[in-house]
């Protein structure tokens, strides 16, 4: 009798951030707080502790279901934090990349997302639109965004709350296209929000169009929904993409999104806040201070500022924060999606068949330090993918490196054994300017203008691409050969000492430059016959 076939049903992705929170629940990746936790002084301190104390295979997500504020005020919502990207796992689990095979499954999943985009889905309604509010409801003293515990995320620093994961969607005014990207939101009042609208990001262009045009730049912020819709505004993407695109891309459907009620955007059904309004083009005004990225204080910049009209949630929502800083939860996320996004580049768009993989340090704010990982065939192909990686984002990549195939591009040590030993400065490293500062501290001194902090005259700021690949071949790396240090590791674990976590290279391996007989030689030592090996360099001895 045959079998009958039966068709494999299709994993569902996550339709929005409580089925995310779900999944985060049933695999042990969230602390559920149900205790009081004052959002100002208490909420943040508290998630950031985990960045600074333990290992990233013991991070988890937040949940905070008892917030208040400092007078005691409670609060109809409630607050996620590292929803995204609290350690790797959560990230690779929100990507859904998580039964994916081979360490580039991210990368894999997001080479095929950016590759196979599907549009969004515009429908008629949503949970978003549970409840609306207008007029006197946003502007009144404790109204519009006060109606939310939007914590500080540096108390003793910060010049106040900030939205710190925005998904800021806004339209191109030539082309229609919708931008969606994560830009920092000071809060000024119940119905205004600062907005940075730097020149180097989509918005800045944005901003930047529509002041030719004279028109504001109408804007909506979304908090909390589908984590691909997240991932893609933390992610960069090139400018003609839809963001809403790469999200279905990932989820493997369409995003489904719903017309806003007072600006012509669209965003998702399933979001927990939007935000409606627009950012005038005819004015700036100081924003910050802020903790941010580079693991420093950013000094107040001149920003836009995002006009309240109208405010859209689910009933009890949920407000969706990152933690910023060195290390921190968008410094996972940038890591993630933005090394998938170069690999993509460099091994597809750009044709560089050798590289490996591409890795962003977490020390760097995930945006400055690059080290590209390749099996090169030729002396071209280090360059060939440097200089790609450092035109991919004028405000990405100060400092880029390639380095050979049997290097750990995420072990500091690792990667610092290759610029020592396998570069000449004079030979291997060039400088390249016009780079866009990024909040970089070291662009400018404090209180300079905002165009100087941003964009140092007169070539801006500068980036070192380094080529610390080897250049012909070397003698073995001086460790004991690979079977010997198996044969040890066995004998460590059978004696019950502390549990090993081997870092590249664990042992020694020929790079090139290793005879016939030099591994003779070392065959005959390690049995003790070592008269033989020394006869042998007598008879290749000579006389002065």
């Amino acid at each position: 009798m045959a079998l009958r076939k039966t068709k494999r049903k299709k994993k569902q992705y996550f339709r929005d951030l409580r089925e995310l929170i779900a999944r985060l629940e049933q695999t042990g990746n969230l602390h559920r707080i149900s205790a009081r936790i004052e959002k100002n002084s208490e909420l943040m301190p508290l998630v950031k502790w985990q960045y600074q104390g333990l290992a990233d295979s013991q991070r988890k997500a937040f949940l905070f279901e008892n917030v208040t504020d400092p007078q005691g005020k409670t609060y109809d919502c409630r607050v996620v934090v590292g929803a995204l990207g609290a350690s790797r796992a959560i990230y690779k689990l929100a990507l859904g990349a998580v039964d994916a095979d081979g360490p580039n499954s991210v990368a894999q999943r997001w080479s095929h997302a950016l590759s196979h985009p599907i549009p969004p889905r515009l429908v008629r309604g949503g949970p978003v639109k549970e409840v609306i509010l207008k007029g006197k409801e946003i502007s009144r003293p404790n109204g519009g965004l006060f109606r939310f515990p939007i914590p500080i995320s540096n108390p003793g620093f910060d010049g106040g709350p900030f939205l710190t994961a925005p998904y800021v969607v806004t339209k191109d005014p030539d082309t229609g296209i919708a931008n969606i990207g994560t830009y920092r939101c000071m809060i000024k009042g119940p119905d205004k929000t600062g907005v940075s609208v730097s020149p180097a990001q989509h918005i800045g262009i944005h901003f930047h169009k529509c002041r030719e045009k004279r028109i504001t730049l109408q804007a909506a912020i979304v908090l909390g929904c589908s984590p691909a819709v997240g991932l893609a505004s933390v992610t960069k993407i090139g400018y003609e993409q839809n963001e809403y695109a790469v999200a279905g891309g990932i989820a493997g459907e369409p995003i489904r999104v719903v017309r806003c009620e007072t600006v012509d955007l669209e965003v998702p059904a399933t979001a927990e806040i939007v935000i409606e309004g627009e950012i005038p083009t005819d004015m700036m005004e100081p924003e910050g201070p802020f903790g941010e990225y580079t693991g420093y204080m950013g000094g107040k910049l001149m920003n836009g500022v995002f006009l309240v009209h109208c405010i859209t949630h689910r009933r009890n929502p949920i407000l969706q924060m990152f933690t910023e800083g060195v290390p921190s939860e968008s410094g996972i996320v940038r890591k993630m999606g933005y090394e998938s996004a170069l690999y993509k580049l460099l091994k597809h768009d750009c044709n560089i068949p050798t590289v490996i993989d591409v890795t962003l340090h977490e020390s760097s704010g995930s945006r400055k330090y690059v080290v590209i990982r390749m099996k090169k065939t030729n002396p071209a192909q280090p360059w060939q993918a440097l200089q790609a990686a450092v035109a991919f984002d004028p405000s990405h990549g100060k400092i880029l490196v390639t380095v050979d195939e049997d290097i750990d591009p995420e072990d500091a040590n690792s990667v610092n054994w290759a610029l020592s030993f396998r570069m000449q400065p004079h030979r291997d490293l060039k400088i390249t300017t016009h780079k866009f500062a990024g909040l970089d501290p070291s662009a400018a001194p404090p209180g300079s203008s905002h165009t100087e902090a941003r964009f140092p005259s007169p070539t801006g700021c500068s980036a070192l691409l380094m080529d610390a690949t080897r250049k012909w071949p070397y003698p073995p790396v001086a460790l004991p050969a690979k079977k010997y240090m198996e044969g040890a590791k066995a004998i460590w674990e059978k004696l019950g000492l502390p549990p090993l976590e081997p870092k590249m290279p664990w042992y020694g391996y020929s790079l090139g430059y290793w005879s016939a007989e030099d591994e003779q030689n070392a065959e005959w030592a390690v049995k003790g016959e070592y008269r033989r090996v020394a006869e042998r360099l007598k008879k290749q001895g000579t006389k002065l």
